[in-house]
């Protein structure tokens, strides 16, 4: 059976738009690889097919970060997830401390931001209502010096997530932060310390260890050079830590 001209051609065009639809996704995701926007493609690819499926998109998970300080670790954080945004979004930036750089950063951002009241952050549930009304899903912890409430803690069993600068349970526990725990490893003539990242429940440093990382300690390092090594490894790994944590009690 002999095919006329205009079949033929309407045969070629069917055949031509096919495969168009199929290699460009891939020609896309190849494309972007050397132009460094790979996970940005990926995902936009990823949410179109789930609409042309018919699939439901899941809802993406809305990270709070409490922090006090500069907001290294926040920035961190915020960079990781705005490089995979269906992975989670922070959404909120919740400080202790009026003038504290974490809230340029939220502002920089155009990311909401708390500035926590003593007295109602810990006799009432004022908060716990605020983050609710937001839909937040985790909470973060980047540099928050205030010990969180039982009730917050009740409220996001298992949502809470911090970051301690010392190989736990060493070298944790009421008043150990920031300086001073490098100065006390420092003190005590370790030859190892690291971070740990892990669950936060009713007691200091003590939530369940998600992940720990270590470095070395060399004979002239002092508590200003480990501080410098532990920032490195918070940067390295805490958001990463953060994305697992998130992507794997989403899906449960």
């Amino acid at each position: 059976m002999e095919l006329t001209p205009v079949k033929e051609k309407i045969i070629w065009t069917l055949t031509y738009c096919i495969l168009i639809t199929l290699l460009w996704p891939f020609c896309v995701l190849l494309i972007s690889i050397p132009l460094g926007q790979f996970a940005f493609f990926k995902n936009y690819l990823l949410k179109l097919w789930i609409k042309l499926s018919g699939r439901k998109v899941p809802a993406i998970p809305l990270i709070a970060v409490f922090a006090s300080g500069a907001g290294s670790n926040a920035q961190k954080i915020i960079d990781h997830f705005s490089r995979d945004p269906t992975a989670g979004k922070v959404a909120l930036v919740v400080c202790n401390k009026q003038g504290a750089g974490v809230l340029d950063i939220a502002q920089h951002h155009q990311i909401a931001t708390i500035l926590l009241d003593k007295k109602q952050f810990f006799n009432t549930d004022y908060y716990i209502g605020e983050l609710k009304k937001r839909n937040i899903n985790f909470i973060v912890l980047a540099g928050f010096l205030w010990k969180i409430p039982s009730s917050l803690i009740k409220a996001y069993r298992n949502k809470i997530i911090n970051l301690h600068p010392s190989l736990l349970p060493n070298y944790g526990g009421k008043g150990m932060y920031g300086s001073r725990v490098h100065e006390a490893v420092i003190a005590a003539g370790e030859k190892e310390s690291g971070i740990t990242i892990h669950y936060v429940d009713e007691l200091y440093d003590h939530g369940n260890i998600i992940f720990q990382a270590t470095c070395s300690i060399d004979e002239t390092d002092t508590a200003d050079s480990l501080a410098e090594k532990i920032h490195l490894l918070e940067h390295q790994h805490y958001p990463a830590i953060i994305h697992q944590v998130v992507k794997l009690q989403n899906r449960s």
